[in-house]
């Protein structure tokens, strides 16, 4: 039997479980998730991918390995920004030059929201149930996000944890993921 608990609770566990390894682990554990990604998704040229910038102070996914190999295979990547308190997605370079916003998360300087597709977009988390039930910093950007006007194929987490609590405090505005990548594999939100 699965225990729920809050996403509070989950909150401060994984927080917890996050800050406590070292800059190799965390770096360590990203490659095995860049390993596992490229393992299970078919990734080729033009492809447009919207992935978050890792806030390193938080010990988040390194997706800056993600980002040079979407830019080796001539993927277009896409990153968040904040712009009147909703979350767009703007196309970055390898020149691209960032800013640090007021939440200490790095942001390309550029505003252009491009209004494209999206392949793929990899969600930052502290958790994630076997349902796809997201726990992030509670801010909704994310949910707002996927609720929004662009068409996304994948919403898909990145974790160095699998799923093992459930969440408890499920709202109606939460939007599923579609899967999850962690070190050990993959886990599909979407299998009926």
């Amino acid at each position: 039997m699965n225990i729920s608990l809050t996403k509070n609770e989950l909150r401060a566990i994984y927080k917890a479980k996050r800050m406590a390894l070292s800059r190799d682990q965390v770096d360590a554990l990203s490659e095995k998730l860049l390993k596992n990604f490229v393992l299970q998704f078919n990734i080729i040229e033009n492809q447009c991918i919207n992935v978050f910038l890792p806030i390193e102070r938080l010990n988040e996914v390194n997706t800056k390995i993600f980002i040079d190999y979407f830019f080796d295979k001539k993927v277009r990547v896409f990153v968040p920004k904040i712009q009147d308190g909703k979350m767009i997605s703007i196309e970055i370079f390898p020149d691209s030059e960032f800013q640090i916003n007021r939440w200490g998360i790095k942001e390309p300087f550029c505003d252009n929201n491009v209004n494209v597709e999206l392949d793929y977009v990899l969600t930052p988390l502290l958790y994630c149930d076997r349902f796809g039930n997201r726990v992030g910093y509670g801010k909704g950007f994310y949910d707002s996000f996927f609720s929004g006007d662009l068409i996304i194929h994948k919403k898909i987490g990145l974790n160095f944890y699998s799923p093992i609590e459930d969440v408890a405090d499920i709202f109606e505005n939460d939007v599923c993921l579609d899967g999850l990548i962690t070190p050990s594999g993959f886990v599909n939100f979407n299998i009926k």
